[in-house]
């Protein structure tokens, strides 16, 4: 198996573990009412399932992250250089970072390192004490309220259903849990968008929070919504782990010009 067969393989991994931890996500707020981001999802699954399973989930992050910076490099993905296709490239490099991130985390909890706290809100913090921070933080408040109407028009308009195989793609169980994740992530992103927005506008990090503090902000019964939305994601992670259509990034051509140079 060549390294962008290995890449692929992670890849899916990868998938299947983002679907795990929005399931679990799901779950806490299900039976618990407990409201926690993805790293927070890590935390308990680390916990619960200990050094291995973290170890196979660091890797396929790691894989899946590696995976979506090629996709916003090489445009493995076949977007294309209209606004849209640039939109989606952008989306991908945003991606990988945070599933890197999430990588090292893993890394971390497996090391026994606590958690530092939430990175959303001591990141704001660090904005606004640089020149312009309000500015810069209420443009990022704006970014997240765009990815949500984006997220939202993708469950509209079915569009993740176009890399997943046709005959999967083409059953309702595919196309709802979609649907329904998509929506859910879309509102996610665009309440913790008008967090920053406040922060920056108040001049006040405290105010800032990811999707543990979106989570927790809603009320009954719309905490519940959204969290059967958020299982759907998780689910449509899990169909995207196996049938998902993936173009190999160009990994060996890399390899094989580094090796050479060296």
């Amino acid at each position: 198996m060549n390294a962008s067969a290995r890449l692929t393989t992670l890849t899916r991994l990868g998938f299947a573990t983002r679907g795990l931890l929005y399931i679990v996500i799901a779950f806490l707020i299900l039976r618990t009412g407990r409201a926690e981001d993805p790293a927070g999802a890590l935390r308990y699954l680390g916990e619960s399932g200990g050094q291995l399973l973290l170890g196979v989930m660091a890797a396929g992050l790691i894989g899946y992250g590696i995976w979506r910076l090629s996709d916003a490099a090489f445009d493995i993905e076949r977007h294309g250089s209209d606004r849209h296709g640039t939109l989606q490239r952008v989306g991908a490099l945003a991606s990988g970072v945070t599933h890197l991130f999430l990588a090292w985390q893993a890394i971390r909890l497996m090391q026994g390192a606590a958690s530092s706290g939430d990175s959303t809100r001591e990141g704001t913090q660090t904005a606004l004490s640089l020149p312009g921070g309000s500015f810069l933080v209420m443009l990022g408040g704006v970014v997240l309220v765009g990815v949500g109407i984006l997220q939202l028009a993708k469950a509209v308009k079915a569009s993740f259903l176009d890399y997943l195989d046709p005959a999967i793609a083409r059953q309702a169980w595919a196309q709802w849990s979609g649907r329904l994740g998509y929506g859910a992530r879309g509102f996610v992103f665009m309440i913790t968008g008008y967090f920053l927005l406040r922060a920056g506008f108040q001049e006040q990090g405290a105010e800032a929070g990811g999707m543990d503090k979106a989570l927790a902000w809603l009320t009954n019964p719309w905490d519940i919504v959204i969290a059967l939305g958020l299982l759907g994601f998780g689910i449509f992670g899990l169909i995207e782990a196996r049938y998902r259509r993936l173009h190999d990034a160009p990994i060996d051509g890399m390899v094989r010009r580094a090796t050479g140079r060296a």
